[in-house]
């Protein structure tokens, strides 16, 4: 398996969560043999690891998942100069300092993300200009739906993860972002997040009317 599968076998784990080496392979378009063969060297440098699920009949279904180590391999967009910086900010201009810096950032955001939706005229079309927006910011965002009306917006990576972590303020103001940019007539809530051991960020995303 060429360097450029191995790639694509990390960023399906990473953006597809826990598979089988037979739905990987499908996903892929190799065979299941190579595939696990690829994962069992994946294993041995520790980028991946699995379980075992019992199920009712049969032999147990091993799924596999990105190990921590393997999470390092995405970019996290220079978290540790990110988090010095925060750091030196907070101490020289103190919270409202580093609030300011925050506000600053949505403030940017926003006027692009409202940009790229501009010409959007249903919710999913704006969720999937936001998606796009957020994708070429490293955050592999796609958007799934939920039932008739109600979409869920996943991130599967956190291209900030370690500024986040050092400051939580980064998490709210992206949450009012959504919220903001996508317009009062939805409801936007947060139900999986990476900083509470969740393998993704995921936000519901109903119209008001329906919540």
């Amino acid at each position: 398996m060429s360097d450029r599968t191995k790639d694509r076998l990390m960023y399906a784990l990473k953006s597809r969560g826990p598979n089988t080496a037979a739905t990987l392979a499908k996903h892929l378009g190799v065979t299941a043999v190579a595939i696990r063969q690829h994962l069992d060297a994946l294993l041995e440098a520790e980028l991946v690891e699995f379980e075992d699920l019992k199920g009712t009949v049969g032999r147990p279904r091993r799924t596999w998942r990105i190990s921590e180590l393997g999470n390092k391999r995405f970019p996290d967009n220079h978290g540790a100069v990110l988090v010095d910086l925060l750091g030196n900010i907070k101490e020289l201009y103190g919270e409202e300092g580093l609030q300011s810096l925050i506000d600053a950032r949505a403030d940017q955001s926003r006027k692009s993300y409202l940009a790229a939706m501009q010409s959007a005229k249903t919710l999913s079309e704006k969720l999937h200009r936001l998606a796009e927006q957020r994708t070429e910011e490293g955050y592999m965002a796609e958007v799934l739906k939920d039932g008739e009306d109600c979409f869920l917006f996943a991130e599967n990576h956190c291209s900030i993860c370690s500024a986040a972590r050092s400051c939580q303020q980064f998490c709210k103001s992206e949450l009012d972002l959504f919220q903001e940019v996508l317009g009062d007539d939805v409801c936007v809530e947060r139900v999986e997040h990476i900083l509470k051991g969740d393998r993704r960020c995921l936000y519901k995303v109903a119209p008001a009317s329906s919540v």
